[in-house]
């Protein structure tokens, strides 16, 4: 099982803060990991839809969407951060 963190309007759009989610095997990459997510429910796809919106870090640490995530302890996905 592998904790999902979600932030800001991700988190807003899929319903919850935090969930338990086991990832299939054949899911290797970051953006494997969206396409698989979509799947999982009309707000999973809504949260989603543009993966250009969203960033992903696996267990605390930025990976390009086209980088393998392995076998994670955690992810968040959350909103590009703009600093001010």
């Amino acid at each position: 099982m592998t904790r999902f963190v979600y932030f800001a309007w991700v988190r807003e759009r899929i319903g919850t803060g935090q969930e338990n989610l086991d990832i299939p095997a054949d899911v290797v990459t970051g953006d494997d990991l969206v396409a698989w997510m979509k799947g999982l429910g009309e707000n999973y796809a809504h949260a989603l839809d543009d993966a250009l919106a969203v960033r992903i870090a696996v267990d605390q640490e930025h990976v390009d969407p086209r980088d393998p995530i392995g076998r994670p302890v955690e992810i968040a996905i959350f909103p590009p951060m703009t600093g001010g």
